[in-house]
Formats: C-alpha cells, structure tokens, sequence
C-alpha cells in the first residue's frame, strides 16, 4: 500500500499549533517569590550602582544592618531592627510598594549564605622582615594617638604628621624628635610640601574637618608654613565636605598650579577643580558632586599635551573614572571599572606591571565601617591590566580582609615592582600579619612573595607613605598607628602600642 504525503498545509498547521503551546506554556508560568524578588533587587538596588549579590554577606548582616538601611532610602519607614511600614499618609509615596519591598528582604534572607567562608589565600605570609628594620620616634607622652596622616618631606628628610584626637600637625626631623606642634581646626589626612618666594617649607594641607561620617561643611584646604607654627594658616577653600585628598596640576596651562579636591562626604561630597586666578586666589569649579571622591591621581593619559586625571569613587557606586580634558575648561568622563558598594574603595595607583608601556591599575578594597561590619573574603588587592582603548581585566588579587592602602614601586632596585599594604580593618584575631604586607616582586610580572613583618604589637596602621626620607637610593616606608576606636571584631581587646604615633621601616636594600 502506498502512503499518501501529508501536504504542507498539515505541516504547517501543526508547527503553528506547537509553537503556540510553547509561547502559552511559557507565558502562563508564574514567578516563584525568590524570582520577583531577585527581579525587584536587580530594578531598584541597581539603580544607583552595581547590582549586590546576596552572597556577598550572610543572612544576619543583610536582614538586622543593611537591608534597615537601604529602606529609608526607597521611602520605606523602618520600626526596631527590622519592621518595615509604608510612608505615612500625607508622605511622599515611597519607590516601592511596601508588598514588594517585603519581596526583596525575603529574597535576600533566603538566598544569603548563614556565614561567608574566609578568603582563600594563594600565598602564605613569610613572617620576615624582609630587607627592613624598624625606626621608632622618640616619644614621651603615653596618651593614645589617632594618626590620620603621615608624610616624608623629601628636601630635607623631615616627617609630618596629624592626630585626630588633639587635632595637631606635627614635624619631626630625620632622627624622628619633635620639632614643632601647631594646632588645626580639624585633623590633616594630606600635604603638598612645596617652598615660598624666601625658600621656606609650606605645606598645602586638607583639614577633613570631621572623622566622623557627617555631611558639615567643616573641612578647609589650607596653606601653612611648617617651620612657623606659630604663624596663621592661609585658607585656600573653606567649608568643603570631608575633603580627603588634594592634589597639585596645571589643568588648563595657563603656569598657574591648580588644584584638584576629593571631598569625600557623607550623602554628600564631591569632586572640584580648585582653579588658580592671576591674583593667586581660588575659584571652586565642580566637576562631579556626589559623595565617595577618595583617591585621585593626575596624568596626561591621552597623551594630546593636557592633563587628565582619574578619580576612585567609594560610596554608592564604586568605581574608577577617568576624565579627559577636553583643553576648554572641562572634563569628559569614562568609567574604567565599577565595584559592588559592600567592597569599600579604599586607594588606587597607576603603575605599568607588566612591562608594555601601558599604564595598570593596583586597587585596594577595604573600608568596614558602614552597616556590613564583617570581614569580607573579597576584600584586599588587586591588579587590572591595561588592554587599551580604556579596556581593563583583572590579572591579579590577593585577598586582605579590611584592605586600607597599597604603594606599588621598585623598593630594593631590581627592576621589579614590589608592593606595601596595610589593612586598617585587619583580621587582627586570626590573621594578624595582613596589617603590614610587603609583596616582593619575582621574576614574573604579577608574581610576588609576600613578606609580613612583626608588627602587630606596634600599632594599627591607617595612613602611609614611602619615599626616600634618608637619601641613599631606596624607598623606606612609614606607617600611622591610629590606636583606637573603628572595631569591627566582637570581644576583641587590642594590644598594640596605642602611644606610638608612627614606625618608620628603613630600607636596607641598596646598603
């Protein structure tokens, strides 16, 4: 018997049949909750910066901390620890409704680990000194210390430093004794040495104006001469929001130095061009207003005879931008890399680590003092390659809980670059050498061997810099102790010197 083909017409009727049943099936699946509520995180929470995994903290810190704070934020009113109530008659309607925002929290307590595993460490800690020995300043007063800023003055070897808790600039000399202390409105946390017209040291200097997370307008870019305490300071720009850092460049080549402010802020902060007039005043230009400007670092990246400039931001939406001068008098701006808002931005530097002439990013991340006071395995150092064209991937990290700052420099003169670190929000029960590490580099680019020296009982490190304070060939480093408060660990009783207001680690490599 012969079988009769099945015109096309029957094909076709029962592809669209199927196809149909797909598209229904398909249309017709309702969304468990942990799905509306993975969708409601990914449409409100990044909508200010990058969308947060619920497994980057566990299940008590996202419910009890975060998740309360977070709330107000959408307009959700929050009662005790974690009761949540729709705005008020009368009030502005919140961004969620209070159905969904309950979606969201139970999307996280569901999804987020009980505990975070501790970070998984490629390299054990030498607990050597490497090529180093400690100096330490002669000290007589035992009161408790909270250094905020700690700077080498190249010309003469010379050290400044500032306390939070007396609100004082310090200069030491290249013995580390006293040689004068003025009082400031509010601690230093940077200097620009320079000299005047007669050749005497002066000092540009960023008063925060308050340590505390505040958004007053306290904080003041000053001009003080260091060797004169008992002079007046010279107030460059005044009633700035928590400035942090200040740095010096000549932005639309006119001779005249400006200067660039990272006012880091609270809810509120920014980032401003300090723009020098003829009668060597300053007019405050913004070029970008929102809270988190921490670290900035100066260069001609385009190489068209101007200077740009990139900026770390660390608060909301982290990341690191870069802005072009556009030789007009102001900025174009490029994302580089954007981090999630629990990483805590701490510092970046420029450097070339591989050797292609091309200039790579060392970023460290490690801020713990907000509503996620845990340690964070993500936590520490890393290197993103430059692949051009503002292209950047990630080549190298090492995982250091509570990750402060981080020098990247040829320390012993081998041609290699070798990195220093400190950690302020250390591991200081179970892992206490990551406050101080020095990364030795080896002999590949990204290999290094990380050295710890003994220095736990000395302080808790902040603030640090590294040049050459004794002027024979190799960088030595200081490191500020600030002795108390910000801790993060629970029955925890520190048992470092909270007297000692620095150490110097004097390099010995060249000798």
């Amino acid at each position: 018997m012969r079988i009769q083909p099945i015109p096309n017409r029957y094909y076709l009727a029962a592809l669209f049949l199927l196809t149909a049943c797909f598209v229904v099936t398909i249309s017709c699946h309702t969304p468990t909750k942990e799905e509306q509520g993975a969708a409601l995180a990914e449409k409100y929470c990044s909508s200010c910066h990058l969308p947060v995994s619920p497994a980057l903290l566990d299940k008590e810190t996202w419910v009890k901390h975060v998740l309360p704070a977070m709330a107000p934020k959408l307009g959700i009113r929050v009662w005790g620890e974690h009761e949540y109530y729709p705005p008020m008659p009368g009030e502005k309607p919140g961004l969620i409704s209070i159905q969904d925002w309950e979606l969201l929290v139970a999307y996280y307590q569901h999804a987020a680990p009980d505990k975070l595993a501790p970070a998984k460490v490629p390299q054990p800690l030498q607990r050597d000194w490497s090529f180093f020995t400690a100096k330490y300043p002669q000290v007589t007063d035992s009161s408790p210390v909270g250094t905020t800023l700690v700077a080498f003055n190249p010309d003469n070897g010379s050290l400044v430093t500032s306390d939070a808790l007396s609100s004082t600039l310090t200069q030491w000399d290249s013995s580390f004794r006293k040689i004068n202390t003025r009082k400031l409105p509010s601690p230093a946390v940077d200097i620009i040495f320079s000299k005047d017209s007669a050749g005497q040291q002066q000092g540009i200097v960023t008063e925060i104006g308050n340590m505390r997370a505040l958004d007053v307008s306290a904080g003041i870019i000053t001009s003080i001469a260091l060797d004169q305490p008992d002079s007046r300071q010279k107030d460059l720009m005044a009633f700035l929001k928590r400035p942090v850092q200040t740095v010096p460049a000549d932005f639309n080549n006119d001779g005249l130095t400006d200067l660039l402010v990272c006012a880091f802020g609270h809810n509120q902060g920014g980032l401003y061009w300090l723009k020098q007039l003829p009668g060597h005043t300053y007019q405050q230009i913004p070029i970008r207003e929102v809270p988190g400007a921490i670290h900035a670092v100066t260069g001609d990246f385009n190489h068209d005879g101007y200077t740009d400039f990139m900026v770390l931001f660390a608060a909301g939406d982290e990341g690191i931008w870069l802005y072009e001068n556009d030789k007009k008098g102001g900025f174009t701006s490029v994302n580089l890399l954007r981090f999630p808002p629990l990483y805590g931005s701490t510092s970046f530097q420029v450097a070339d680590f591989n050797g292609d002439g091309q200039p790579d990013i060392l970023y460290t991340s490690g801020d713990n003092a907000d509503f996620s006071m845990i340690l964070k395995p993500y936590h520490g150092l890393y290197v993103y390659v430059n692949k051009g064209n503002n292209k950047y991937t990630l080549d190298w990290h090492y995982p250091v809980n509570g990750c402060t700052k981080a020098i990247a420099a040829d320390f012993n003169g081998d041609g290699r670059i070798d990195i220093a670190s400190i950690a302020f929000f250390a591991d200081f029960r179970g892992r206490p050498g990551e406050q101080f590490i020095f990364f030795e580099g080896g002999n590949k680019p990204l290999s290094f061997v990380p050295h710890s020296p003994p220095l736990e009982k000395e302080g808790r490190w902040i603030c640090m810099d590294a040049k050459d304070y004794d002027h024979d060939g190799d960088l030595d480093i200081v490191l500020g102790n600030y002795a108390q408060g910000f801790m993060i660990l629970d029955d925890y009783k520190p048992d470092w010197k909270e007297y000692q207001p620095f150490i110097i680690l004097q390099n010995n490599s060249v000798r």
